[in-house]
This record gives structure tokens, C-alpha cells and sequence, in this order.
């Protein structure tokens, strides 16, 4: 078990990653949901 744990870190930097990069434009698409919402209610 102890000869796979390169194999386990690569996968898990890349499941991390791929999590960061959701994050980011998750992030991002709900800050512009919120702005157009507030436009809207403001107009």
C-alpha cells in the first residue's frame, strides 16, 4: 500500500485543483448573479 502513495498525491493534487479552479468561478458567477439581482431591484 505504501508503494502507491505517488500515485495517490497526483490524483489528489489534481481532484484539489480541479476544486480550486470551481471555486474561483463559482465564486465569480455568483458575484455577478448578485450584482445583476441588485441592479434589478434597484431599477
Amino acid at each position: 500500500m505504501s508503494d502507491h502513495g505517488g500515485m495517490e498525491m497526483k490524483a489528489h493534487e489534481q481532484t484539489y485543483g480541479g476544486f480550486l479552479t470551481l471555486l474561483k468561478f463559482g465564486t465569480v458567477a455568483c458575484l455577478i448573479v448578485a450584482a445583476i439581482v441588485v441592479y434589478l431591484i434597484s431599477h
